[in-house]
């Protein structure tokens, strides 16, 4: 397969497009704000910001029309979406968010080529064949824009209840559906699943009804609060009144999940103040009443039901690693709460309760650890392969665990541990690609980073890759949100390598990698430590001769688009190419959008003088400056996307094409089916994974005879 993909596009290596249309027309309005401290800046594409605008969406069309014949014009591009096809449309089948309720074991099955993911039953996690569908988006909307939010079987696992919307938009309405026929009850739920944060069920214990969050509705609130606020309301199947059961007293940019003890006696309310990392629970009785038991001071986050109705957080109290700590029914007292798992010198990443075991996940760096926690008893580590992560963990049978891992070089697998033999061993829900990795090697290494700060990241090189600086790289990276840059398989990978190139993953501050610690250097008015971090990584590759400046592309999405930004407009000279997904760049505007008042918690607000001087010292857009030489920069963005409003690559891309000095293209392609990446079809995926691997190759001098 390897060689394969090389011949194809070894037949149409030739010199790069040439044929750029000229720019839009993209006047300057210059517009005057005036921020803390009397500080006044002007913003000339202000015009650009409303997507209902005929004029801004004109110049969007214009914009698109000239990035497409710039990447369609690319003579690799056919062969690159050829092989991209081969690559993905025919992985195996992956099972992915799986759930054991009343018995039965349930899953999201993926299956190349459909395009979308759907929900299943399954008889065990060792008969894939047993699968069978009880919702598929596929045959719901043939055309792949529908997809599956989430979904949350009734405690009996007869019934289950399914979030879905489309385009990509998030904005999701639940429907009920019998597990034993596949047949949708009468009942929807709308507005549970929201474009700015997500939404969440969870069960009473007979399976009458449900508890689930509940975006504003037409004539509840001011248009512009229609995406906040969320609150938690009761539907009771076959009752068209729903009640109203807690919120009102909640933050506006509250997030609120929500999980059922296996009785279904205790319901708790996780909500979380925007996205920076400050929750607070709240627990239903059956009192019947909702009681807050921790606070915001509190530092605990996720949560999860154990036997009888205990209640385990993970807490960052006086332990930046995290420890866990056991509520017990029915006070669910914080104050006279046991620490079952002390801080340690990894971090804490995930835990699940099962029968008399805790199972414990933990963040090295980036890689995951496992440990079997038998109460005070014993202490035992599950084997996983090396460089590899733990996903999501599930209470099998008895105090058995399933989990999912999977490596740079390795697909996704469900492995079954079972605490009896201490043996964690691979299910038959395991993903198979096309695209092998046996000649490939991963190997960490550390960069310095401005503040002398050690910074880890996963190198994936072929065997035997000569470090004489010629070799194109990819640096990804992201750093925020307390979101860690795990190892994951990606087929579209082999391609790249391939054809000479090196791919790394930087684990920057702003992620969890080593702990709450790690997050706080790298969120707010520190958030320059991650900018920094990234380019000592840059740095290190072109030091180290795995590339040079010449061969170097920078990727990234969302928080990572912003990163990108970042990097472009402070060392625009260590580029070749950028390649920004879905990107934040105006960091002084993006409170003002729905859901950019979410990240207030994690960047910081215009409002505060320390926060506004630390915004405005690296808003990527602030920082573009007339006469540079910047690098080829392909902007991707989705229409619907209500997580980073599509906006900021807009201006982003004016201000870039009005200022370069250099010749290399700025573009920017927006997908009128998709939005912040979730939900997103199959070929839809394959199309942009072609564009930018076109780009790419086209910028890095890959379609070049005689060159990697």
């Amino acid at each position: 397969m390897k060689v394969a993909v090389a011949m194809v596009l070894g037949t149409y290596l030739c010199a790069a497009a040439d044929n750029l249309a000229p720019i839009p027309l993209t006047p300057k309005k210059p517009v005057t704000d005036e921020y803390t401290g009397g500080v006044k800046i002007v913003d000339d594409y202000r015009w650009l910001e409303p997507a209902s605008s005929p004029e801004a969406r004109e110049w969007s069309n214009l914009e698109n029309a000239r990035t497409r014949g710039f990447l369609d014009g690319l003579p690799m591009r056919p062969a690159i979406a050829e092989t991209l096809t081969r690559l993905l449309a025919s992985e195996s089948t992956r099972f992915s968010a799986l759930d054991f309720r009343g018995g039965t074991l349930f899953a999201m099955e993926r299956q190349p080529p459909k395009l979308q993911p759907f929900l299943v039953t399954l008889a065990s996690p060792d008969d894939p064949g047993s699968a069978r569908a009880i919702v598929d988006p596929n045959a719901i909307d043939s055309s792949g824009a529908t997809s599956i939010d989430f979904y949350v079987p009734s405690l009996d696992g007869k019934l289950v209840a399914v979030s879905m919307s489309k385009g990509g938009s998030e904005e999701g309405s639940v429907s009920i559906f019998e597990v034993a026929t596949g047949k949708r009850l009468p009942d929807s739920i709308p507005r549970v699943n929201g474009a700015t944060a997500g939404g969440s069920v969870a069960w009473n214990a007979a399976s009458t009804g449900f508890w689930y969050t509940r975006y504003p509705r037409a004539g509840d609130r001011a248009e512009a609060d229609l995406n906040f606020y969320q609150q938690v309301y009761f539907h009771r199947i076959g009752v068209a009144q729903d009640e109203y059961a807690l919120g009102k007293e909640f933050p506006r940019i509250a997030e609120v999940a929500l999980d059922s003890s296996d009785d279904g006696k205790y319901v708790v309310a996780r909500v979380e103040n925007g996205d920076g990392g400050d929750y607070l629970h709240y627990m239903l009785g059956p009192d019947g009443k909702w009681h807050q038991i921790t606070r915001l001071s509190d530092q605990t986050s996720i949560s999860a039901f154990g036997p009888g109705g205990s209640l385990f957080l993970l807490s960052h109290k006086d332990a930046p690693m995290g420890k866990i700590v056991e509520l017990t029914a029915p006070a669910f007292s914080l104050a006279s709460a046991k620490t079952v798992v002390t801080a340690g010198r990894s971090s804490i990443d995930g835990f699940l309760p099962a029968g008399g075991h805790l199972y414990v996940q933990y963040m090295a760096g980036g890689p995951s650890k496992l440990l079997d926690k038998e109460g005070t008893k014993s202490e035992r580590t599950i084997d996983i392969p090396p460089i590899s992560s733990v996903g999501q963990m599930v209470r099998a049978q008895g105090d058995q665990l399933l989990f999912e891992s999977e490596s740079f070089t390795e697909p996704p697998a469900w492995y079954r541990y079972d605490p009896a033999t201490g043996q964690a061993i691979k299910t038959a829900l395991f993903e198979t690609s096309p695209a092998g990795f046996s000649d490939v090697e991963v190997i960490r290494q550390v960069a310095i980073s401005k503040d002398g700060t050690h910074v880890p990241m996963t190198i994936m090189r072929r065997k035997g890759t000569k470090l004489d600086g010629t070799n194109p790289t990819i640096l990804y990276g992201y750093g925020g949100y307390s979101i860690s840059m795990t190892p994951s398989f990606a087929a579209r990978r082999r391609l790249w390598l391939d054809h000479g190139g090196v791919w790394v993953v930087a684990n920057l501050r702003g992620g969890a990698e080593f702990g709450e610690t790690w997050h706080e250097q790298g969120r707010l008015t520190k958030k320059q430590n991650v900018f920094d971090d990234f380019i000592a990584c840059a740095e290190y590759l072109i030091k180290s001769k795995y590339t040079s400046p010449e061969k170097l592309a920078i990727e990234g999405g969302s928080n990572g688009g912003l990163l990108m930004g970042a990097a472009l407009t402070q060392r625009p000279e260590l580029f070749r190419a950028v390649v920004s997904h879905v990107g934040i760049y105006d960091m002084l505007r993006v409170e003002t959008f729905p859901n950019g008042a979410f990240n207030v918690t994690e960047f910081g607000t215009v409002k505060e003088r320390d926060q506004f001087q630390a915004l405005y010292a690296y808003s990527p857009y602030h920082h573009v400056k007339d006469g540079t030489d910047y690098p080829a920069v392909l902007f991707l963005t989705g229409a619907n996307d209500g997580r980073v409003d599509p906006m900021n690559s807009r201006k982003m891309t004016a201000r870039l094409q009005a200022a370069t000095h250099s010749d290399r293209p700025i573009l920017l392609r927006t997908s009128s089916g998709s939005g912040h990446g979730f939900g997103t079809a199959l070929n839809e995926r394959i199309e942009q994974d072609a564009d930018v691997f076109a780009f790419l190759f086209d910028q890095l001098g890959m379609n070049q005879p005689g060159k990697k």
